[in-house]
């Protein structure tokens, strides 16, 4: 099924200004997808969209707050009364807090990742599971090898129970759908890696762009390009 309105399938890209998610996102207007882009950050999702535009793409952005019920129950609503179901939603939206000794972690800061890598990830999945099974559609997660790393325990510790759920999830819905898919990407030169190695060499790291590509390809083999 496709968005009468378009023509296209729909990809929900939710952490989509910036990053990886940026790059999915690029890469999937090329390759036919109308981007459903959402962010807070209302100037990346603009230049995002500049870019999808440049190439011939269409997207709508959604500069919104996920941790927010409200905000998060207004855009299902909206994908549903639009267009009745998603084709692929790509979640890339994840917090990285200060690194930090296991027994020194602020409580805000574990407060915060939670939140965002777990308690946003519970919300979403019941709310946007439907609209997945309408068009016999494919949730995407990224995993992060950095679980169990010294001074990673906050990050590492949420991320780790978001792939727990995510895997749970995967389980479930095996025979009946939507299709739950994990993907590992290479280190980035993204702001969030940044934080966490502020003095690494960045030259050999992989452009988001390409490693979205490369990971588009390893997902949609059908549609890659040569």
């Amino acid at each position: 099924m496709t968005d009468h309105s378009t023509g296209k399938k729909l990809a929900l890209i939710t952490g989509a200004s910036r990053g990886l998610g940026a790059g999915l996102a690029e890469g999937l207007a090329a390759r036919g997808y109308h981007i459903m882009a959402v962010a807070r950050t209302v100037g990346g999702l603009e230049d995002l969209d500049d870019r999808i535009q440049a190439q011939g793409g269409q997207a709508t952005l959604a500069p919104l707050d996920l941790k927010d019920p409200a905000q998060a129950q207004h855009l299902g609503q909206s994908v549903a009364d639009r267009w009745g179901g998603i084709d692929l939603w790509c979640h890339t939206a994840i917090h990285g807090t200060p690194l930090s000794p296991a027994g020194h972690i602020a409580q805000k800061d574990m407060e915060a990742a939670i939140a965002v890598n777990l308690t946003t990830t519970a919300m979403l999945i019941p709310m946007l599971e439907p609209l997945l099974r309408a068009r016999n559609g494919q949730a995407v997660f990224f995993d992060d090898c950095h679980a169990g790393e010294k001074f990673f325990g906050t990050y590492g510790a949420t991320k780790a129970a978001q792939m727990a759920l995510v895997r749970s999830w995967a389980a479930e819905n095996d025979s009946i759908g939507p299709k739950v898919t994990i993907l590992a990407p290479k280190p980035m030169p993204t702001g969030l890696r940044a934080r966490f190695f502020p003095g690494e060499d960045r030259a050999p790291l992989a452009r988001p762009r390409d490693e979205a590509a490369r990971l588009l390809d390893l997902l949609l083999p059908e549609t890659a390009t040569a």
